[in-house]
């Protein structure tokens, strides 16, 4: 009997000891305005030192579970809630924002140039003090688009990206991703042009915004081209290989003409572009991507198509030119 009255006591304590554990065990997630999910874990905050295992330590000394009350990180400063212990001398201090505050890449989009990543994981071992940008320079949450003429005045991300606490905003690059552009030109075909090539010899800023807006751009003719306008604007034959080397740009391919009678005959562009410019014949004498009429050797006799070069004195006579230029004659 004696056995039975000891043994209920102890139950009692045991049960009491398991229904304890399984409340207090519980993470709790707090949802914040601005920066993110809070997880709370009693697991890992009940056998530290100074609470061990002692509910009371917190509540309802710091936390009353009958209210359900809200406390900014300026309380917490001053002592409240977690403030009371995390205050950098009993427990890591509340400036470590991100072991709390789940911190995440941010996406910005931009318009002109893609979407632009932003990593809190690469910035906080440069700035672990989260106070560095939040407040003083981003809220946290939503912001309003800042553009590259108010960063270069120190604002958003142009405080520390200066050149000297960090690389100057004019290595655009680092943050905007770039990519190969194909242009699509009805004439001649796409045309690439290559960001990589470029940027080993010029900055961004030689290009944008003086020649090329951010973004998408009205079509230039190489007319335009020729007085300084878009790619003229280096490629005048000083700086770069002038606008008039096309075949650079631009590609070319043998051009095979049909011939009823006489076999066909094939016209190569690397040929006569070891001895002519692409303008001696475009569009002086052919138009450019557009199919030609054909012409009789009597016209070219005349200095027509062919014949404004192989005139016997440019070039070969287009009558000497029967069995060079169609060679299944």
């Amino acid at each position: 009997m004696k056995f039975r009255f000891i043994l209920l006591p102890a139950v009692v304590v045991l049960l009491s000891a398991i229904v304890a554990v399984a409340l207090d065990l519980r993470d709790v997630t707090y949802s914040t305005k601005g920066g993110g999910k809070v997880v709370f874990s009693h697991k890992q905050h009940i056998r530290q030192k100074g609470i061990n295992n002692n509910c009371k330590a917190c509540h309802d000394a710091l936390f009353n579970m009958k209210k359900k009350a809200t406390y900014t990180m300026a309380d917490m400063d001053k002592g409240k809630s977690c403030g009371a212990c995390h205050n950098g001398k009993e427990a890591f201090p509340l400036k470590d924002c991100a072991r709390c505050h789940m911190v995440k890449d941010v996406i910005m989009p931009v318009k002109a140039t893609g979407p632009v990543r932003f990593s809190h994981k690469a910035h906080l071992p440069a700035t672990p003090a989260c106070g560095t940008c939040h407040p003083a320079l981003f809220a946290t949450g939503l912001n309003k688009p800042v553009t590259m003429a108010e960063m270069g005045k120190g604002k958003s991300c142009g405080a520390c990206h200066n050149g000297k606490k960090a690389f100057g905003l004019d290595t655009c690059t680092t943050c905007h991703p770039v990519k190969e552009i194909t242009f699509k030109v009805k004439e001649t075909g796409p045309t690439p042009f290559s960001h990589k090539k470029h940027l080993e010899m010029h900055q961004c800023g030689d290009c944008h915004t003086r020649l090329f807006a951010a973004g998408p751009n009205k079509r230039i003719t190489m007319a335009e081209m020729e007085k300084g306008k878009s790619c003229g604007g280096c490629h005048n034959g000083k700086d770069a290989f002038s606008v008039a080397d096309c075949g650079k740009c631009h590609a070319v391919k043998d051009v095979d003409f049909k011939v009823t009678g006489a076999g066909n005959a094939k016209f190569s562009h690397k040929v006569h572009m070891g001895l002519y410019k692409c303008s001696d014949c475009h569009s002086r004498i052919y138009p450019q991507g557009k199919k030609s009429k054909p012409v009789s050797m009597l016209a070219m006799g005349e200095g027509k198509s062919c014949g404004a070069c192989h005139d016997g004195k440019t070039a070969f006579t287009v009558r000497e030119a029967c069995i060079k230029c169609h060679p299944n004659m």
